[in-house]
């Protein structure tokens, strides 16, 4: 083998195609509402935490799967619209265009 041979020749340049902008902007925006919706939720599960037990209402499994349902569907609703903004920043960081 010679030097110049193309076997020994390493090229070092990036083969990545150019992924600066999303294909679709909306499934894009939908996914970041999404991330919105898990981040209330977990944010209203920590925030149920913090309330007393108190003996009005038993604690049960039930209980516990109801209020989780209900915190979820809670989630979905505020991240709905505007939401609390968080998808919209999200949408903006993912969508821009790099250089």
């Amino acid at each position: 083998m010679k030097i110049g041979d193309p076997l020994l020749h390493i090229d070092n340049t990036p083969k990545v195609k150019d992924t600066n902008l999303p294909e679709d902007p909306e499934k894009l925006m939908e996914v970041c509402k999404d991330f919105e919706s898990i981040f209330l939720n977990m944010m209203l599960k920590q925030m149920r935490r913090t309330i007393p037990e108190s003996d009005l209402v038993e604690k049960s499994f039930a209980r516990e799967m109801y209020e989780s349902m209900q915190d979820e569907e809670l989630a979905k609703e505020m991240s709905r619209g505007q939401g609390i903004g968080l998808a919209q920043e999200l949408y903006k960081q993912l969508s821009r265009k790099q250089y």
